[in-house]
């Protein structure tokens, strides 16, 4: 599975803008939103300018960039930001439209309302974990005590990320999830609206409209620190692909990245760095000159390396 992030902030904040900036999905801008109002669901492709060099240097007849899943939820509440207890992190756009406009102010009502929609969540959970403890088995009533603690905290003000044991698994909270703003608009913030607009150019056209990288590159690269990422190729000749892991996975992991076939019929895996690949000109010449080297299940793949994995199902 993609990870997956997910996009909160207040009305006409402009998440809406920023998930058409990142996934070109072309989701519909609504002055406000209801419940009722589905979350916009797309793709969002991460640049990564190895990518084409190796596709060229092994003739893939395409290149794939990794992606991640974004998900725009339509407004605040309980209701709608429960349908992000299954991202990876979360961005919150914050709209400095307002001469009064505070970004800590306006981050701190964000995150308060993550923890009241966490705290809801384990209420629920603990008075139905109570029902199940009257039975006598002890695993709900351990689950009972440990809820109780947890919304304890909760009513404290703390987040659960706080909590110094082990969450039950169960539980999906909000506030253990890596949290970025994004500023949309003012001196210091991002114009989402241009780099809409921009996102939909050739990068060639776009880059003579701005005076430097584009405001998405940071945002991915910060979404790349937090959530510590890495990005590993593979490359054949239909196709170069780019895919992401948490840095520290294995070999085996990042075979179930791509399949969940090759990681049960894993062999081994022929690892080489990128750069030595486009130095070598080919898989071949860079085994001749020592540069390919095999690693079995439990090797962590480093950021940049090429994978070729042998496999048997």
């Amino acid at each position: 599975m993609p990870l997956e992030v997910g996009i909160i902030g207040a009305p006409n904040a402009g998440k809406t803008t920023l998930f058409n900036a990142l996934t070109h999905a072309g989701g519909e801008i609504t002055a406000y939103a209801t419940v009722a109002d589905k979350p916009n669901v797309g793709m969002a492709p991460l640049g990564d300018e190895r990518l084409d060099r190796v596709a060229a240097v092994v003739g893939s007849r395409k290149a794939t960039p990794a992606a991640i899943r974004v998900v725009d939820v339509p407004g605040r509440g309980r209701e709608l930001l429960g349908g992000l207890r299954k991202v990876d992190a979360i961005v919150a756009v914050l709209g400095a439209f307002q001469p009064d406009f505070d970004a800590d102010a306006e981050l701190e009502t964000i995150e308060l309302d993550l923890l009241v929609a966490d705290r809801e969540h384990v209420e629920r959970r603990l008075e139905r974990v109570r029902k199940e403890a009257k039975s006598g088995a002890a695993e709900p009533r351990r689950e009972a005590e440990e809820l109780e603690r947890l919304l304890a905290l909760l009513n404290e003000g703390r987040r659960l990320a706080d909590h110094p044991g082990e969450l039950p698994e169960a539980l999906e909270p909000l506030t253990t999830k890596p949290l970025i703003a994004v500023v949309n608009g003012g001196p210091d913030g991002v114009d989402l609206k241009l780099e809409a607009e921009l996102a939909e150019l050739p990068d060639t056209e776009a880059a003579v409209f701005r005076e430097g990288p584009s405001a998405l590159e940071d945002v991915v690269r910060r979404l790349f620190e937090v959530l510590d990422l890495i990005t590993f190729f593979t490359a054949g000749d239909n196709e170069t692909r780019a895919w992401t892991l948490r840095r520290g996975q294995t070999a085996l992991e990042a075979a179930a990245a791509v399949h969940s076939d090759i990681a049960r019929g894993f062999i081994r895996c022929e690892v080489i760095r990128w750069d030595d690949l486009v130095e070598a000109g080919s898989h071949a010449e860079a085994a001749r000159q020592g540069k390919m080297r095999l690693e079995g299940k439990s090797y962590p793949v480093q950021d940049g390396e090429v994978l070729n994995i042998r496999f048997n199902v």
